[in-house]
């Protein structure tokens, strides 16, 4: 009798802690149902509208930039550099004197020639009085007079000499690094710095053959920097080359493009659009709103949901619910953060106040995480804005 009582609460205790268990899980279970019922829980997107716009046609391909004038400047003579004046990167004037050899041996010689000369043409005066009252003879004359011209050609040819040993700037431009130093022996041919014309340059790219047609010379060209806050630079088509490159069968361009703030230097690789007379209307989203696949690109497009019977399922709240349907398509040009649509997607009206007016109201923000006929709720203060220019704000 005494083991009776402790079995019995033992009892009581085992059937208390079955019968909560089993509230429990019969609880979980019920919720699990009503959950797998009601389906996941609505994702929060931004939408924006598909719009039908007139984009002006354009060709953009990458291209390099050349100087319009640029040259290595080199020496002439040889010699041992005496003089420098000028410094590396610095802005010269056509004729400016840059480097000055040691030409103290030819100046020397410069001067004799010069004494020559002068005696030649003194001795020529002399006989030209002497052979008007015939006392010499013609042909003293004659030699006297070779003689002022072979003493002349000596002096010219002593001061082109020194002339070859003072280094110029062929045009006004900016100078390139220093490339000599003072006392330094110069071979004939030597560099002595680069220099590169101001104002505009040369923007050299290529072209498809088929886009021949398209271009023409004078046609209008933007040219953009990577990276650059300089914004775009204009220009004109300058030049086509006349023959087709047999390897890549394209053609050869080149455009000047005036050279605002020094920003373009040769040898950079910049965006180049080639802008086309005609415009073509084409429907416009975002760049966002377009989900890429190896099995194709799409959009989601926000709708009512609705029953089997085609009535529309309103929420708790008595709104409209609002899913995503997958719609694929076909995509063309981009331009800044808008993508072209050539098939699929229709241009209309945004989504308002929970209802869908005619249109397309598209999947802007967060259409990354979206599968067909999944629930949505629409935010539209999350969804970012895009422009045809976008700028990347540094911070």
């Amino acid at each position: 009798m005494r083991y009776l009582v402790p079995i019995g609460v033992v009892a009581a205790l085992v059937v208390g802690l079955v019968v909560v268990k089993f509230k429990q899980i019969s609880g979980l279970i019920k919720a699990g149902a009503a959950m797998q019922a009601a389906g996941p829980p609505p994702e929060t997107v931004g939408t924006s509208v598909a719009s039908a716009e007139e984009w002006e046609g354009a060709l953009a391909v990458v291209g390099s930039v050349a100087a319009v004038r640029g040259v290595a400047v080199s020496t002439e003579g040889a010699g041992v550099v005496t003089a420098i004046h000028f410094e590396s990167g610095a802005i010269v004037r056509a004729g400016q004197v840059l480097v000055e050899l040691d030409t103290s041996v030819e100046r020397a010689q410069l001067a004799s020639a010069k004494a020559r000369k002068e005696l030649a043409s003194v001795s020529a005066d002399r006989s030209r009085k002497l052979a008007d009252s015939a006392a010499i003879s013609k042909a003293q004359l004659d030699t006297d007079e070779a003689q002022v011209k072979t003493t002349a050609a000596d002096f010219g040819s002593l001061q082109a000499q020194i002339d070859r040993k003072v280094v110029r700037a062929p045009f006004a431009g900016r100078l390139g690094i220093r490339n000599v130093n003072l006392g330094q022996y110069l071979s004939p041919g030597t560099p002595v710095t680069s220099l590169e014309s101001l104002g505009s340059v040369y923007v050299d790219f290529s072209l498809p053959q088929q886009q021949l047609s398209n271009v023409h010379i004078g046609a209008p060209v933007r040219v953009r920097l990577t990276g650059s806050s300089a914004g775009d630079f204009s220009g004109t088509i300058g030049a086509i080359d006349p023959a087709v490159d047999p390897i890549t069968r394209t053609i050869k361009l080149r455009a000047s493009v005036p050279n605002r703030a020094d920003a373009l230097r040769p040898g950079m690789f910049v965006n180049v659009t080639v802008v086309l007379e005609q415009k073509t209307k084409v429907v416009v989203v975002p760049s966002t709103a377009v989900v890429h696949a190896t099995y194709g690109d799409s959009v989601f497009i926000v709708e009512p949901k609705k029953d089997e019977t085609g009535a529309p399922v309103t929420g708790a709240d008595g709104k409209p619910t609002l899913v995503a349907r997958q719609q694929f398509v076909k995509t063309g040009v981009t331009r800044g953060d808008f993508i072209s649509v050539t098939a699929g997607v229709a241009a209309g009206q945004a989504l308002v106040t929970g209802k869908v007016a005619v249109g397309d109201a598209l999947v802007t923000a967060g259409a990354f995480k979206l599968r067909n006929g999944a629930t949505v709720v629409v935010n539209n203060e999350v969804k970012p804005t895009p422009s045809l220019e976008p700028a990347v704000e540094n911070r």
